[in-house]
């Protein structure tokens, strides 16, 4: 042995093995993808997109192809929008765990209604917060109408159209009982659906009438449960430890849109998508989607 040198120590191999997550090894903790739905469904403008399958359809795939897959959790937190995109977002998570057999729990922050709760129906299990807003089973349509203000400030409206239809509820004109008897019927179709996909989903969980249940009226979370609107009380990261162990592992299936677009609600294509160059149009159109948008969350309180 070399002067200075100290006499090497044994190897231990049973301590290093003691050291090392060998029950992990063999035994790894269960993954449950998390898909965030937050914010107005459909698209509000050029440059300002709200929940829309084409925006999140990579996110859910991604979420159910995850290894040791568990479950899927729906974290929604939306005052609801377009019926369409509503339903074309449930279909396709049902539709997913269906065929990947993977249960999808659904979890209410803020608000999950109309569409929004459409959303959280896409779920078989749905849980809430007790002060979280969760219903408002209904549709509505809201506009403006200007046809004296046109007549005091000297404007002069021209439409030409193919088909008397056509110009149906135009804002600039006066209003046209028919119109309107048109326009509820198209609702009332919208609200059938909507009703069917949530008896489909609830089911016997289902324990008001449907005359309160399909009014569009809304309620706090400890009242959904009483109606069967939802399971139970509960928060995503306690609920699904209490479930699949403390172990868990909850994997967040992002946006794939710049962060900086995310940052300021801007998750459309946006300018950059054209050909690069800035039109003030598109930034208006944005704005007045922003207060369309503002308008549905005031709806509830928000």
């Amino acid at each position: 042995m070399f002067l200075g040198m100290s006499k090497p120590r044994s190897f231990d191999v049973r301590s290093l093995l003691a050291r090392l997550p060998i029950r992990t090894f063999k035994n790894p903790p269960p993954v449950v993808g998390v898909v965030r739905l937050a914010g107005a469904i459909g698209s509000f403008g050029p440059i300002r997109s709200g929940l829309t399958l084409a925006g999140l359809e990579t996110a859910i795939g991604r979420a159910f192809k995850l290894p040791r897959l568990a479950a899927v959790a729906l974290s929604i937190n939306s005052p609801g929008g377009s019926p369409v995109q509503s339903d074309l977002i449930a279909r396709r998570i049902r539709d997913l765990a269906a065929e990947k057999d993977v249960p999808v729990l659904a979890f209410c922050e803020d608000v999950a209604a109309s569409g929004g709760y459409w959303l959280a129906c896409a779920a078989d299990e749905i849980f809430a917060r007790d002060t979280s807003i969760v219903g408002s089973i209904g549709v509505i349509s809201a506009s403006f109408g200007f046809p004296d203000l046109m007549q005091r400030i000297g404007v002069e409206r021209r439409i030409y159209t193919s088909g008397d239809k056509k110009s149906m509820l135009d804002p600039f004109q006066s209003e046209d009982p028919k119109d309107v008897v048109r326009l509820k019927a198209i609702q009332k179709d919208m609200h059938q659906s909507f009703q069917t996909m949530v008896r489909e989903r609830r089911g016997a969980r289902l324990k008001g009438t449907d005359k309160a249940l399909f009014s569009g009226e809304f309620w706090t979370g400890g009242k959904a449960v009483e109606l069967g609107l939802i399971d139970g009380l509960g928060e995503l990261r306690h609920t699904l430890r209490a479930r699949y162990g403390d172990h868990v592992i909850l994997k967040r299936m992002d946006s794939t849109a710049p962060w900086w677009r995310r940052r300021v609600g801007l998750t459309g294509p946006g300018p950059a998508a054209g050909l690069g160059h800035f039109d003030p149009r598109d930034w208006a159109a944005g704005a007045l989607a922003a207060v369309e948008e503002r308008a549905l969350w005031s709806r509830f309180g928000l």
